[in-house]
């Protein structure tokens, strides 16, 4: 609207200097110059302004430029240029830029940066290999396992692009984000030596107990209803945690039941402090008074700060 309210302007300020159903009448020093003068000024002004007249030029002269040639560009630069692309776009880069786009080290980096890990990465390429082709692989192999986690698992294995070793699935899956967490979760549940050892990839020194039960569960997403697999999870996380951090675990005095006693107040809290069905909120002092209840060892101060994590961060499984 800024923009039509200044032309409405300009084209007013243009007829007070002098136009006419003829053409532009303009004035210098008291002279009055016919419209058909050339005057590159005027023919500017007469085509609806100065600003209309350099954006046609500017337009006009961008579509001469057409695109940048890749090729005429030192190799650094275009493949830093093409770094930038997902994998659809690349293809499409390979059209015309073929050699560029189909260099390996750019498909490589692809492949890396969606699938950490794979054993095929730390082997002797067979024959014919080629990054751009397990790309694809990888992606089909995704979208296999997120329709049957099992057919996705041999469908790697028979590739060749993971070893059956449940280590070698538990780094695959802990570096990898395109997997489906349902389908992941119901896998999870079925190979438990799979989740043994995804487990024990997690580190969680230094870190609080509430943070880092976040990103436990952000990578092994808890189940929607308590149940046996819940209280797995739980269990495991506790061990893990007490063995990321036993000077912390020797000060505080806490245990790997300890560890399961809060992180189980910890998910009841998150549930009750962010769901709108609950009405009547726990407060500090309850939850303080509930947890030490059920752990008599751990000090009051760091349950209250237990308890603080979650009301400004939030629900601890989400």
């Amino acid at each position: 609207m800024g923009q039509g309210l200044w032309r409405i302007a300009r084209n007013q300020q243009l007829q007070q200097q002098g136009y006419s159903g003829q053409g532009y009448l303009t004035r210098e020093h008291g002279r009055r110059i016919p419209a058909n003068v050339s005057n590159t000024s005027h023919r500017k002004q007469a085509q609806g302004g100065i600003d209309i007249y350099h954006l046609l030029k500017t337009r006009k002269s961008k579509e001469q430029e057409g695109f940048i040639n890749l090729e005429m560009l030192p190799p650094e630069l275009s493949f830093t240029i093409l770094s930038y692309l997902n994998a659809t776009d690349l293809c499409l880069a390979s059209c015309v830029w073929q050699d560029l786009a189909n260099d390996e080290l750019l498909w490589q980096g692809l492949c890396k940066s969606t699938w950490g890990h794979c054993s095929i990465y730390n082997k002797n390429p067979p024959l014919g290999f080629s990054f751009r082709k397990l790309y694809m692989q990888l992606d089909e192999g995704s979208l296999t396992f997120n329709a049957n986690p099992d057919e996705g698992v041999n469908y790697f294995m028979s590739k060749g692009i993971l070893d059956d070793s449940p280590k070698e699935i538990a780094k695959f899956i802990f570096c990898t984000r395109t997997l489906n967490w349902k389908k992941l979760r119901i896998y999870l549940d079925e190979r438990r030596d799979v989740l043994d050892d995804l487990v024990t990839l997690h580190n969680f020194r230094n870190q609080f107990l509430p943070n880092a039960l976040r990103e436990f569960f952000r990578h092994i997403h808890a189940p929607e209803e308590r149940g046996e697999y819940l209280e797995t999870l739980i269990t495991k996380f506790s061990h893990r945690f007490c063995a990321c951090n036993p000077d912390l675990m020797r000060e505080l005095g806490l245990s790997p039941d300890a560890v399961y006693v809060l992180c189980y107040s910890l998910i009841l809290l998150s549930i009750d402090l962010t769901s709108p069905h609950v009405k009547n909120k726990m407060s500090k002092r309850e939850f303080i008074r509930n947890t030490r209840r059920a752990a008599q060892n751990i000090s009051e101060d760091f349950v209250g700060h237990l308890y603080d994590n979650i009301y400004l961060i939030g629900h601890v499984a989400a």
